[in-house]
């Protein structure tokens, strides 16, 4: 009992550990948007005079707003696109019989070991050559048409469910699009919610893609506004601080509504390690 007791002292002690050191970036962040320019080298962790007046500085010196807009369109119509292509091709993949499909699969796998940095250049020919730099377009598009990792995701997913309810759809007269749309689609929601989630996080903290294609204010996203608040030679540190929380924020909402859903999703789509 005293070992046990013990052990389970060890872990608790080690989760609060690791969970200190996540959060204290957090908590410095939101302590320093407090602050004005003065107190930033100050090592009290609290300011001595809160200067809420940053947030709304931070919305003057640069259309914050705007850009906060732009990212919620451009994150929204990019989740919208991998969650259906996706899962498309995880049904494909899964549960359709064709000819190569393995091999095919796993060459489609295989683009996950090659560095972004590698696509970059092409896309930005592409882009170019379509005339969609500085718009929308270039934001949307690239990432609009899947991606092996979430293909791969879906596809284990699709074979957890059993092969029952696709037979019972076959008898039934189900075509292959309704099996997939009205049988199986329904019941990948947990492994939908983890894809959505990921897709959301990495367009919204994406940074070089944006930094290549957007010039313009008008169609930024909420990570330029961040380097557009640094000045060449010196740096409002606590508006930079107000404007990294207030982007930050979204964030912690949307893991916070879908983390029940986003946690089983990973346990069932057999990403958790087992």
């Amino acid at each position: 009992m005293k070992r046990r007791l013990l052990i389970g002292l060890l872990t608790y002690l080690a989760l609060i550990a690791v969970a200190w050191s996540a959060l204290t970036p957090i908590l410095w962040s939101v302590s320093a948007s407090l602050k004005s320019e003065g107190e930033m080298t100050d090592v009290a962790p609290l300011p001595a005079h809160p200067q809420w007046s940053n947030y709304r500085e931070a919305f003057d010196v640069i259309p914050l707003g705007r850009m906060l807009l732009n990212t919620v369109l451009y994150a929204a119509c990019v989740t919208a696109g991998q969650v259906f292509f996706c899962s498309l091709a995880g049904y494909a993949f899964a549960r359709l019989r064709f000819p190569g499909r393995e091999f095919l699969f796993v060459g489609y796998l295989a683009t996950l070991m090659v560095p972004l940095t590698v696509t970059v250049i092409p896309q930005f020919l592409l882009m170019r050559a379509f005339g969609w730099m500085d718009t929308p377009w270039s934001m949307i598009v690239p990432g609009l048409f899947g991606s092996a990792f979430g293909t791969y995701l879906m596809r284990q997913f699709f074979r957890t469910l059993p092969i029952e309810l696709e037979e019972a759809a076959t008898l039934d007269g189900c075509t292959p699009w309704q099996i997939y749309w009205r049988v199986l689609l329904p019941h990948t929601k947990p492994a939908v919610m983890v894809l959505a989630v990921l897709t959301w996080i990495t367009v919204w903290n994406d940074f070089l893609w944006p930094l290549i294609m957007i010039q313009r204010n008008t169609y930024a996203t909420a990570t330029l506004g961040l380097i557009r608040l640094q000045g060449q030679y010196t740096t409002n540190w606590p508006l930079l601080m107000a404007a990294a929380t207030v982007i930050l924020l979204p964030l912690l909402l949307i893991y916070a509504i879908a983390q029940r859903a986003f946690v089983r999703g990973i346990a069932l789509s057999g990403l958790g390690g087992r």
